[in-house]
């Protein structure tokens, strides 16, 4: 028997060590499976852990999946088809590096242990030489007690050895041992110290035993129980024939205690466990408050809930396990009020984009009013039209982001034409508009001409503030500014400058007004792809510009928020007119 259990524990657990592997996972987050996984990763043996490291794998892939189909089905409630479904989880990416990195992890962890177990090998058969000579080459006058306590201690420290070798080798030293305790049978001095030895071990182990039974973590007395019987059969072997059984016995009697105590161990689990469970609940039931709100929900109502949720989902993610029999109906519960919260969140929406589309409507039909009577010349009939056009243009609500800009632009310059022909019917006299297309044809003559050349964005600055003090052109030749904005653009693109850039003068006040309109309309876009780009950067555990992966995103963060800053301070120059 004590060959058996010695084999045992050199061929699995020689250091002793317990790898507790936790099997419901399922109320961790996705950050925390990322945390542990780098936690093992990261350890001194993490490579040995590879059933832990495979759980959480496995966890963490299974929400991934999940949380792609809760996007599928959002971006089918938003009419998306499944052909036009592309979505990459942005934690996938991770989630494939860190298996990457650990299998690396593994392979290194096996190729060291291969190394040590050859050389925990030569260790014990060195050892196994040693005791052969101790008993059968021994001088006169050798302390064979303190030579057999050096000779198990050396064995007991020497380490795991290959699989196939360890019964062999095994059964070798305990044929020597067996071989040494009959020789000493023929010295009952050197044999008596032996078992007396190895009693005051036996009794050491009783005494830790009896203190486990009071131990407050009830793990931690299994665990070192565990620990204490290893030491039993490896270390306190053998004693005299009469204290053998009563010890044994005793030391049973004190396990058997300690392994009661399992019950108080599944009870505190299961109160916390229903303490969990308690609060899980209560997190489902503030969600479904969300979903169901007593009053009609706008806009600012779905923006806080969203934060609300994310906030409550977070808190249900770090919340510990609830009982393994309603594991899965908890989980699915919750899944399903976060999904109806996102539905009606989407139904919202999906109203409110069909509000800004009849909006669209009703603005493009104003539009089209604008265009058709933009050219006429009847002023009595055709500026209160206009008036009123502008007023009901203002009475309209939101239309599509997208959109904005576009019908803007369309509507106001359908006006600029019509006001604008006005006030060359009154001002025709005094403009000489052939004179002035001949200025601005050799000022497009000139732009066209710019390059790239040190000096270019002065030159492009003074042609347009040039272009700016020149009147109205005839009616015939208004494509003459079309051809100068394209050109313009162009050119600025080549010098690497923009709009909000050139500095301009005189600008009437529509076109000040009409150009820190654009400006805004661009902080504000930029301004969300800045925190597009840091959002990205929390999937990662401790983002940091030195890391290869993030170097790019951290500069192009940079780069944008420096730009930011430079339309910010052109727009505040703008509008103080400095």
């Amino acid at each position: 028997m004590e060959s058996a259990d010695q084999t045992n524990a050199l061929s699995e657990n020689p250091a002793g060590r317990a790898h507790i592997i936790e099997d419901d996972l399922s109320g961790l987050s996705l950050t925390q499976i990322f945390d542990r996984m780098e936690k093992l990763i990261n350890s001194k043996d993490g490579g040995a852990d590879f059933k832990q490291f495979a759980k959480l794998r496995e966890e963490a892939s299974r929400i991934i999946h999940d949380e792609t189909e809760d996007k599928k089905q959002e971006m089918a409630a938003s009419g998306t088809g499944e052909e036009d479904f592309a979505y990459e989880h942005p934690a996938k990416a991770k989630l494939s590096g860190l298996s990457n990195i650990y299998r690396e992890k593994q392979d290194e962890f096996h190729k060291q242990q291969d190394q040590e177990q050859a050389k925990n090998l030569e260790t014990r058969q060195s050892v196994i030489e040693r005791l052969k000579n101790l008993y059968t080459q021994s001088e006169v006058g050798t302390n064979f007690f303190r030579e057999i306590r050096e000779i198990k201690e050396a064995w007991s420290n020497a380490g795991q050895v290959p699989k196939s070798e360890f019964k062999l080798l095994n059964n070798n030293y305990f044929h020597h041992l067996n071989q040494f305790y009959q020789m000493l049978d023929m010295n009952k001095e050197y044999l008596e110290q032996e078992y007396a030895h190895n009693l005051e071990k036996r009794e050491h182990i009783i005494a830790r035993a009896r203190e486990l039974e009071n131990e407050p973590s009830v793990q931690k007395a299994l665990n070192e129980l565990q620990y204490l019987h290893k030491l039993w059969k490896e270390e306190a072997e053998p004693v005299a024939e009469e204290f053998r059984e009563k010890t044994w016995q005793v030391f049973k009697e004190i396990s058997n205690k300690v392994h009661e105590r399992r019950t108080e161990l599944s009870s505190q689990i299961e109160g916390e466990q229903n303490a969990n469970l308690e609060k899980k609940n209560s997190i489902i039931d503030q969600i479904k408050k969300l979903v169901n709100p007593e009053k009609d929900p706008n806009h600012n109502y779905w923006q806080n809930a969203i934060k609300q949720v994310e906030e409550l989902r977070t808190e249900f993610l770090k919340t510990g396990s609830v009982p393994r029999k309603i594991s899965n109906q908890n989980w699915n519960d919750f899944k399903q009020v976060l999904r109806t919260f996102n539905n009606k969140k989407n139904d919202f929406y999906k109203g409110l984009k069909n509000s800004q589309q009849h909006n669209l409507d009703e603005k493009l039909k104003l539009i089209e009013t604008a265009r058709q009577h933009m050219n006429t010349e009847d002023w009595e009939t055709a500026i209160p039209l206009f008036k009123k056009l502008q007023e009901d243009w203002k009475k309209i609500g939101h239309v599509p982001r997208s959109m904005t800009n576009k019908v803007w632009d369309e509507f106001r310059n359908s006006c600029n034409v019509f006001f604008e022909n006005y006030r060359a019917k009154n001002d025709a006299g005094g403009d000489n508009w052939k004179e002035n297309y001949k200025k601005k044809k050799a000022l497009l003559d000139d732009l066209s001409e710019v390059t790239d050349a040190e000096g270019s964005v002065e030159k492009i600055e003074q042609i347009k503030n040039s272009w700016n003090s020149i009147g109205k052109v005839p009616r015939e030749k208004l494509s003459i500014n079309t051809d100068f904005n394209r050109i313009l653009r162009e050119k600025m693109k080549l010098n690497k400058i923009h709009d909000y850039e050139l500095k301009e003068e005189g600008l009437s006040e529509n076109q000040v007004t009409d150009k820190a309109r654009k400006i805004k309309n661009q902080i504000a876009d930029l301004e969300a792809e800045i925190v597009k780009l840091e959002n990205n950067l929390g999937f990662f555990h401790n983002p940091s510009p030195d890391n290869p992966l993030l170097k790019d995103t951290f500069k192009k963060i940079e780069e944008k928020k420096s730009q930011l800053e430079s339309m910010k301070q052109s727009l505040h120059h703008m509008i103080t007119g400095e």
